[in-house]
């Protein structure tokens, strides 16, 4: 007979002390489900420790529009004003580096995908996926990746 281990199995058998180690080691402490905006004093939050690289500065990423950051391979846009997203550049059809933000969209050469700036949502094909978020964080005047 197999067993499968599971969190719930490993919970019990390390008893309280164990339990509380494992869930502390374990624990997310957050949704990485999409691209962060926050502001932080410190540089950081909880989950992400001291902000990264400054990529720019928030007058650097125009209004409804976004900034492409080869080397980093990523996209900063600012759908609205005061309001910035992250995503990868990379497209999701053929792995090409998007190559402009205009009109709303962040757009590939390669074949023509584009993507909304608000959410990396594709908004022209032949790309069938959105542009994977980023995480950033707006601290002060400057934009870093996280």
């Amino acid at each position: 007979m197999t067993y499968e281990t599971t969190r719930r199995t490993v919970l019990l058998a390390t008893g309280a002390t164990g339990a509380a180690a494992l869930v502390t080691a374990c624990g997310g402490g957050g949704d990485d489900s999409g691209s962060t905006s926050t502001q932080s004093p410190t540089g950081g939050d909880a989950t992400s420790g001291p902000a990264g690289q400054v990529l720019a500065n928030i007058d650097e990423i125009p209004v409804g529009g976004g900034k492409i950051f080869k080397d980093e391979e990523v996209v900063v846009t600012q759908p609205e004003q005061g309001q910035f997203k992250a995503f990868s550049a990379i497209c999701t059809h053929q792995r090409c580096l998007v190559s402009t933000v205009s009109d709303g969209t962040i757009n590939c050469p390669c074949h023509g995908s584009k993507f909304r700036v608000a959410d990396g949502a594709v908004a022209h094909g032949p790309a069938t996926r959105p542009l994977p978020a980023e995480k950033i964080t707006v601290e002060g005047n400057s934009v870093r990746l996280t």
